[in-house]
This record gives C-alpha cells, structure tokens and sequence, in this order.
C-alpha cells in the first residue's frame, strides 16, 4: 500500500496516478479534496481511497495514518509531497508565516513516517521518499523560509536513512524545479516561467510527469541499495 500526501493535483496526483498504475493499493491525502485523484485511478481499475487531512497537524496524520492502515493493512511506500510555496521578503515574514511553512513542508514529513512506520519495520520493507527542491541551490529571492523548510527535508532523509536501513526501509529526497502545477500557474507569469526553462540544461518547464521515473525508481526493489540521497530532478537547473 502507498500513500501520497498533497495527492490532490500537480506532482502528488501524477506521483499517485503511477503507483497505482504499478500495482500499488494507494491513498491519496490532501488538505482540500483528493476525489479527483482517487476518480482518476479507480476510473482505470484500480484501488484507491482518498482522505482529507491537514498533515502538518500531529492528531490529522496520525488519524488519516491510522485509518490507512486499518483499512489496508501496513504501508510498504511513503510519498511526503505536501508543500507550500508563498514568497516573503523576511520584512513581511513573521514568526506565524514561518512557522506554517516549516510545518507544512517539515513537520509533516516528520509526522507521516511517525504515523506508518511501525508497520514497515515489522515487515522488513520500506521506500520513504521525501520531496524538497532545487531552490536549496538555485536560491531564487523571496523564499529563505521555503529553503529552510526543504533543506530540512534533506536532512531529515539522510538522518533517517541511518535509522531505518536495518530494517530494510530505504529514505531519499527528490528536488523538483519548479513544475507547471494548478498552484504554479496561479501564481507565476508566463515570463517568469520562461526564464526558468531557459536556465535548465533542458529548456522546458517540468511536468508532474518529468518527477513520476525518479520517484517510481526509488519506491522499487530496483533502488534497494539506495539510500540517504538526494537527486535533483530538475531539467538540470542545478548543474
């Protein structure tokens, strides 16, 4: 069984659509509404249930854990995508805004593995993967508290990797670019959008889909000897 947070659209929705695709029995959680997602898979054949939870609340995700769990049985693979992105001077950050964009983009992680762990150590197999991003690198203004939160996110996978590789439970970290997602558009003009592509190596703006091999390698018996790392799936941006 997979889980996926923020499955309900962009990266989490194509990550959810391909581990369904693959076999896998998957939950799809989101803050708003994961229906989409979940009408995409069953609409093709396969298992999935969506469940609505704020994963940066610690009694949210041991719930939608728990629930997962109970109707399925024990997760094999942990998809952590939940993230936001807002951009603020750190004149206009405050302690509040910080603190949600930590909680949101690190605490969740945190808070999900917590909440599916038990069930994969016990069973020997595991594939955590955790998203960050290129930003760490590329360093883009406006978003000091974003780059705080996902070089948390690294350190939190290579931390991790220690702990859980006699179990045989593997943990890495993919940083996307920026990706045309529903969130993206709404947000970034068709010029700035621009400029990122031509500074890649690959001239195009990611897909949802560009993210879907990286994340389908590491959550297989294929990437069972790695762990601990960090691949930059990002068009290479950062080269």
């Amino acid at each position: 069984m997979a889980v996926v947070t923020g499955a309900g659209r962009g990266i989490g929705q194509a990550v959810a659509r391909n581990l369904g695709e693959r076999g896998a029995t998957v939950v799809a959680i989101d803050l708003k509404n994961p229906e989409e997602t979940v009408d995409l898979l069953t609409s093709g054949g396969h298992t999935a249930i969506g469940l609505t939870a704020d994963v940066s609340d610690p009694e949210q995700t041991a719930a939608a854990g728990a629930e997962a769990i109970g109707r399925f049985g024990k997760v094999d693979i942990l998809v952590n995508n939940a993230g936001i992105f807002p951009f603020y001077t750190i004149e206009e950050l405050d302690y509040d805004k910080w603190r949600r964009v930590l909680a949101v983009n690190l605490d969740s992680q945190f808070l999900m593995v917590k909440a599916v762990l038990a069930g994969m150590k016990k069973g020997g197999w595991g594939r955590i993967v955790n998203l960050t991003s290129n930003s760490i690198i590329t360093a883009a203004p406006g978003l000091s508290h974003y780059m705080a939160s996902k070089m948390g996110d690294i350190g939190f996978s290579r931390g991790l990797a220690n702990d859980l590789a006699p179990f045989g439970i593997t943990v890495n970290a993919v940083g996307p670019t920026l990706t045309i997602t529903p969130g993206v558009r709404e947000i970034h003009p068709p010029e700035a959008l621009e400029a990122i592509a031509q500074a890649q190596a690959i001239k195009r703006n990611a897909l949802p889909d560009d993210l879907v091999g990286t994340i389908a390698f590491l959550t297989s018996d294929d990437a069972a000897f790695v762990t601990g790392q960090t691949i930059m799936a990002d068009g290479g941006y950062a080269r």
